[in-house]
């Protein structure tokens, strides 16, 4: 696909719209959810500072923003050419999942929601990309090949994906940057590949995402003045599900997210009730508790070390699953 200079503008005023408003609201909500008492403990360090909680609200904000922003430049500019009922169903089945994330971080699953509720809930998410029959029903399978599946692909494939895209990405989480980082290398490449393929609604969500990660990150890396909660993971999950299904490349969108279905497996044998966290010491080095329930455990049994890399060992090995599957792309081996 070659570049377009007016779809590079557009891409540019649809990034600075997320980015800005999501950096400039972030430390009001700060204040805020400070002077309300909504703040949780930051269980990885020392005497368990303070942090600011439902770090979500601002990426919804700057989300909404940059979409409204892409129908402005349809509307009254005409730089992008985009399927606009998809955009939108695409939109709000995000921003359905983040209000349920926002629930979940004031009313979640150890204070009166129960698991099993928190796994479903975003299956109703899924409705307006249902409505609109998003994606194709044309699906390959192993030793079979291409086949047409029909209305079950808008009835039951897209709403298992948004609901178990949002829930693995949630598993995963609990240290500084470390959800936004992953957020940021996943949406950044699958939002690549859809450029390059021509999924518009795709490639606008994906840089709505992008910039408004970006912008959360100078406030949650570490040490974290905020926490993204259940409305950043599940929001960001539910959007690498959407870019996915938009782009047509559902196979793509699980594999690159191996790392999530790895701490699948950790936090199944514990019956979904571990959390991801480290003992930190008087260093600040993190220790792994004595249960693995979570391949952050794992990597903190093989050795020790202080968040920012364990986290920068995450974000790495994200990097490398990302790249090769991008690779696979660029050389046509993976085919979707």
């Amino acid at each position: 696909m070659m570049i377009n200079p007016d779809f590079g503008i557009s891409a540019v005023m649809i990034f600075l719209s997320s980015f800005l408003i999501t950096f400039f609201v972030t430390p009001v909500l700060i204040r805020k959810m400070f002077a309300r008492g909504l703040v949780g403990q930051d269980m990885n360090k020392q005497g368990k500072p303070k942090v600011a909680e439902l770090g979500g609200i601002p990426i919804i904000l700057g989300v909404s923003l940059a979409i409204s922003t892409s129908i402005f430049i349809l509307t009254y500019i005409g730089y992008l050419v985009f399927d606009l009922p998809i955009l939108l169903a695409g939109t709000l089945t995000i921003l359905l999942v983040g209000f349920i994330g926002i629930v979940d971080d004031l009313v979640g699953w150890k204070k009166g929601i129960r698991q099993w509720q928190h796994t479903f809930f975003p299956l109703f998410a899924a409705l307006p990309l249902m409505a609109v029959q998003a994606g194709t029903d044309y699906v390959v399978l192993p030793f079979v090949g291409g086949v047409s599946i029909g209305i079950f692909y808008s009835l039951l494939l897209v709403p298992v994906g948004i609901t178990g895209a949002a829930n693995a990405f949630n598993m995963l989480a609990g240290f500084n940057g470390l959800e936004a980082g992953l957020g940021i290398i996943i949406v950044s490449t699958l939002t690549l590949i859809a450029f390059f393929t021509g999924s518009t609604e795709a490639v606008i969500i994906g840089i709505a995402l992008i910039g408004a990660l970006l912008a959360f990150l100078y406030y949650n890396k570490f040490p974290a003045k905020v926490f993204g909660g259940d409305s950043l993971t599940l929001m960001v999950g539910a959007g690498i599900a959407t870019i996915s299904i938009l782009g047509n490349m559902e196979k793509i969108g699980v594999t690159i997210i191996a790392l999530h279905w790895i701490e699948l497996v950790f936090k199944a044998r514990k019956k979904f009730q571990s959390e991801c966290f480290g003992i930190p010491d008087k260093n600040g080095v993190l220790h792994a508790p004595k249960e693995l329930g979570s391949l952050t455990h794992l990597i903190l049994r093989y050795k020790p070390m202080p968040e920012k890399q364990l986290v920068g060992t995450i974000l790495l090995a994200q990097t490398i699953v990302a790249a090769t599957v991008f690779f696979l792309f660029w050389f046509k081996l993976f085919y979707f």
